[in-house]
């Protein structure tokens, strides 16, 4: 078949959908937030392609791979095996690293194992197994008639007399020693003091270089390493020593290494991980900046946190009694103390005992003369030997990862980071980025002999290495943590492993690849998912990206509203197609009908009214100094890797955290930000879900559900019966159904079937008991009114402005659709997103708040975006100031500010390229961000003038 054909398709929203889309071309699935284009592209194709697979095993690989539901779907055919390559993130093992899920650190174990040259770490000397052979053939090499000895090193460098060793040559025969660089005779009197270190070496043989020597040769070599357990030294006469070793080991010093194999230069076996951190190249410890988080603060102002009471004033009395010891003034800022009585503190008062004097609750004294730990000593002894969770997950709090001190952060042992290629271990190859690392396995310096032997696993890695370099992922470190990937990087890395793997006849399903993608790296994305398609693959994009629109082969546009209003195919065919037909929302945005217009007059920035970060230098940041605007639009732009997410949500969001709400994150590094006395609260609208559990939802978040209790609590019903707000909480008991505890639903385990989720029998999926569902609002019992979509709900209320406010809220970022108790792990990133915002939204702004978004527009329609950019400009109306990380170009180009980082991604980023308004950033031509900026707003400047002329 040349198509696959889909017949009444009903997953969720979808109304009894028919499409069909042909085979072996670019297929992009748009439409608005909510439409359906998951639930058609992931829910129903993929699902049943996967669900297919999966039933053609046995019940043995079944257990293993779990099984799929059968979608709502009356007929699909043509389908080829499917593959699916979502947001999810990668693993978050910390063992885990890009190197390892891209397999590319497997083919550099290999080529370290296979052409590695060890050296030991003390001397720079190479390390070699050699022959006897070797060593005749390499002393044989020295000018003819030089005089040479040949040493055994009995003795390295150990403390003692040695009598014995001594004792046990002289019976041997033996009548010349070297004894630590003196040559003396066995017979005379040899008094070693025992407290040094002695190095004994016993003249084997003396010999002339010359021809016929090399039986007498091999023989005095076989003595001597016999004796020494595998090492010789050849002491040149007039010239320097010659140091020989038949095993793996420095012939100097005896550092030793194994037989090199690929598990030798693995972090996740005990054979090549550090043994100070297990390979995780880090280590949990107490952290002085999260003990002290302000060093303005004074000890009686509670600057050290672990020590704020809660119930008990034991650590008070117990810091008072310490202060009283040693004279400390616990009005003195922290910064201010001197660096020994900050130090008593911190680290205890050693051997010396201090009056500890403590009273209890009833006012009870009791004294005692103690050893006083200190404050970092008293987190960590409680972190390790509590048996509570509650308190080492508080003690944690003040705890980091830290750098291993042995194996500074490279994961591996020692013997593996000893071994090199190029002058390079391992782990300096890995901390480079995708790009350095391209650039040197394809210029490595090897032999010939090692040339022919690596030339198949180079190939290998250079591969991969291009294929993470087309998707945009050039700026990575090999080392980077995969858990620390955001959702986008981590499908892309997805992308180019199935690239790797040069599969046809795949029906491959992506969602949204451009995410945190700048328009300079989505060209090369595009490109690559074409010769992914070249490959006689079908590709399934669910996509709200223009240029990856534009450069489908065929376009399908779900809609035309979201949630209830979607789930209609509106359009499908070409880009040109779609553009033609009136009810596509997405071709009239590609056609240019409609688009978000620029703003008439930009805000401008107030010089007195600044955040002003000094020396920023965390991860690849170069000394930034920058300014960012209070009380405005400001859009921080950039290259993928260019340093963005580092100086906002790293530095400022963690600085401010902690100063403005007593955070406990870290932040970055970096000299001071000042300005923070202009603000009050600052908000990080992050796209973390808003719940864990379907307990969560829309209305519980955004608080409104509290609200619509009380309403029901008013009712004459609710009065009637004695029914209070919490009879109308499914989390509590007293209203909820028993049966599912207030979920609705119950988890039935399958084994090696999926887990079925069936609705509680009791209640019918509608959490509460018969009694609770019997009081009524206008008709509707407290499950109706869950069940009612944001719009529904709306139209409800709109009666009680409490209510009305906070619901008006979520219907203007673009969630009208969205049930009220629809449960928070149904939710997207994007929704969630928003339905934070909308929580922000609804409480009355003074001025003094800093919103903070990560890419907020993640899975949003350019429809969508222009509703979210209006309620962004609102909450800037009022006062407050907006940062947002982004690199969508109608966001950008309708900011007040921008701040352009750059110029490249990785180590080839971290600087200020350009700051100031959109049309100032255009000039400055080292910005690529202008570049493509230019045009769009050339472009809708013209669109404008058309508009205003087509009104008169």
């Amino acid at each position: 078949m040349k198509s696959i054909t889909v017949q009444g398709a009903r997953a969720h929203n979808l109304k009894d959908v028919d499409v069909e889309i042909p085979k072996n071309q670019f297929i992009v699935m748009t439409g608005l937030s909510g439409s359906g284009k998951s639930s058609l592209a992931f829910d129903t194709i993929y699902a049943e392609g996967q669900r297919r697979y999966v039933e053609s095993l046995s019940a043995y690989a079944r257990q293993f791979l779990g099984q799929m539901d059968k979608p709502d779907v009356d007929a699909i055919e043509g389908l080829s095996p499917a593959i699916s390559i979502d947001q999810k993130t990668t693993s978050k093992n910390p063992r885990s690293t890009v190197g390892t899920v891209t397999e590319i650190y497997d083919y550099l174990r290999l080529l370290y194992a296979r052409v590695g040259r060890p050296i030991c770490p003390i001397h720079g000397e190479e390390i070699s197994a050699q022959s006897v052979e070797q060593m005749v053939d390499h002393i044989l090499e020295l000018e003819e008639r030089t005089k040479l000895q040949v040493l055994s090193p009995v003795v390295s460098g150990r403390k003692g007399e040695h009598a014995k060793v001594l004792s046990d040559l002289k019976k041997e025969g033996y009548i010349r020693l070297r004894v630590d660089g003196e040559m003396r005779e066995i017979n005379e009197e040899i008094n070693l003091d025992k407290n040094k270190n002695h190095t004994i070496e016993v003249v084997i043989d003396r010999l002339i270089v010359k021809e016929g020597i090399e039986t007498r040769l091999s023989d005095s070599l076989e003595t001597a390493l016999r004796l020494s357990g595998g090492q010789v030294i050849v002491n040149v006469i007039d010239g320097e020593d010659m140091f020989f070793n038949e095993n793996h080991a420095c012939p100097i010093c005896g550092f030793t290494i194994g037989d090199l194999e690929p598990r030798l230069f693995s972090f996740n076996s005990p054979f090549g991980a550090c043994k100070t951190c297990d390979g995780l190249g880090s280590k949990l410890e107490v952290d002085l900046d999260l003990v002290i988080p302000d060093r303005d603060l004074t000890l009686n102002e509670q600057a050290i946190v672990p020590w704020i009471p809660i119930s008990s004033q034991y650590y008070p009395q117990l810091l008072k009694s310490v202060c009283d010891h040693y004279d400390i003034d616990m009005d003195t800022p922290l910064k201010d103390l001197p660096k020994k009585q900050l130090n008593k503190i911190l680290y205890g008062s050693g051997k010396e005992r201090i009056l500890f004097r403590y009273e209890n609750e009833r006012g009870n004294v009791r004294e005692n003369k103690i050893y006083f730990e200190g404050v970092i000593s008293n987190v960590s002894r409680r972190y390790h030997e509590t048996s509570s969770n509650y308190v080492r997950e508080q003690m944690e709090k003040y705890m980091t990862q830290l750098e291993c001190p042995t194996c500074q952060g490279y994961r591996l042992s020692e013997e593996a980071l000893a071994v090199k290629v190029d002058g390079s271990h391992i782990g300096e190859v890995t901390e480079h980025s995708v790009t350095h690392v391209l650039d040197w396995i394809l210029n490595v310096k090897l032999s010939e002999k090692e040339e022919q032997i690596a030339q198949m696993i180079k190939k290998e890695i250079g591969d991969r290495l291009t294929f993470l370099v087309n998707v945009g992922l050039d700026y990575l470190t090999l080392s980077r943590s995969a858990g620390t990937l955001s959702g986008g990087e981590a499908q892309r890395i997805r992308l180019a492993t199935q690239i790797g793997s040069a599969l046809t006849g795949v029906l491959y399903v992506l969602d949204e690849p451009s995410i945190g993608l700048h328009q300079r790296d989505n060209d090369r994305l595009i490109q690559t998912l074409k010769r992914m398609r070249d490959l006689d693959n079908t590709l399934i994009v669910v996509e709200h990206d223009e240029d990856t629109m534009l450069a489908a082969d065929w376009l399908v546009d779900i809609g035309p509203g979201a949630g209830a209003q979607g789930g209609e195919i509106v359009a499908a065919g070409t880009p040109n197609d779609v553009m033609v037909k009136e009810e596509s929302l997405t071709g009239q945005y590609l056609s240019g009908k409609k688009f978000i217009p620029l703003p008439t007059e930009r805000r401008k920035f107030n010089r007195k009214r600044k955040l002003e970060i000094r020396q920023a230098e965390e991860h690849n940041l170069k000394n930034v100094n920058i300014s960012i605007p209070l009380g405005l639009m400001t859009v921080v732009t950039g290259v993928s890797g260019s340093g963005k997410s580092t100086l906002i949500n790293e530095i400022l969001y963690k600085t401010l955290s902690q100063k403005l709400h007593r955070g406990k994150a870290k932040p970055g590094k970096h000299k001071e930000i000042r300005g923070i006395d202009q603000l009050e609260k600052v908000i990080d609208i992050d796209q973390s879900p808003i719940g864990r559990t379907p307990r969560s939802n829309p209305a519980t978040y955004t608080g409104v559900f509290d609200n619509i209790r009380d309403v029901f609590a008013q009712t004459s019903e609710a009065k009637i019966r004695g029914y209070n707000k919490g009879r109308f909480s499914f989390n509590v008991k007293g209203g909820r159904c028993e049966a599912c505890r207030g979920d609705g639903i119950i988890k039935i385990e399958m084994h090696f079937l999926p887990d079925v989720y069936v609705p509680c029998e009791v209640c019918h999926g509608k959490r509460y008991n018969r009694e609770t569902l019997e009081v009524k609002y206008k008709g509707k019992s407290i499950a109706d009114v869950l069940d009612m979509r944001i719009e529904e709900a709306l139209e409800f209320f709109e009666n009680i402005p409490k209510i009305r406010r906070k619901l008006q809220t979520i219907e203007d970022v673009g969630l009208g659709y969205v049930r009220l108790g629809q449960p928070a792990t149904t939710l997207s990133g994007g929704e969630a997103q928003r339905v934070k915002l909308a929580s922000e939204l609804h409480r009355r702004s003074n001025g003094r708040s800093l919103y903070i978004l990560d890419e907020p527009t993640t899975g949003l329609h350019v429809h969508d975006i222009s509703r979210l950019l209006n309620v962004l400009q609102r909450l800037v109306e009022s006062g407050d100031t907006v940062l947002i990380i982004e690199h969508n170009l109608d966001v950008i180009k309708t900011a007040d500010y921008l701040i352009d980082l750059g110029p490249e991604g990785g180590e080839g980023g971290g600087q200020i390229v350009a700051t100031g308004t959109p049309e100032e950033i255009t000039e400055v031509e080292e910005s690529y961000t202008g570049n493509y900026l230019r045009p769009v707003l050339e472009r809708d400047r013209k669109r404008m003038e058309e508009r205003i002329l087509e009104a008169k």
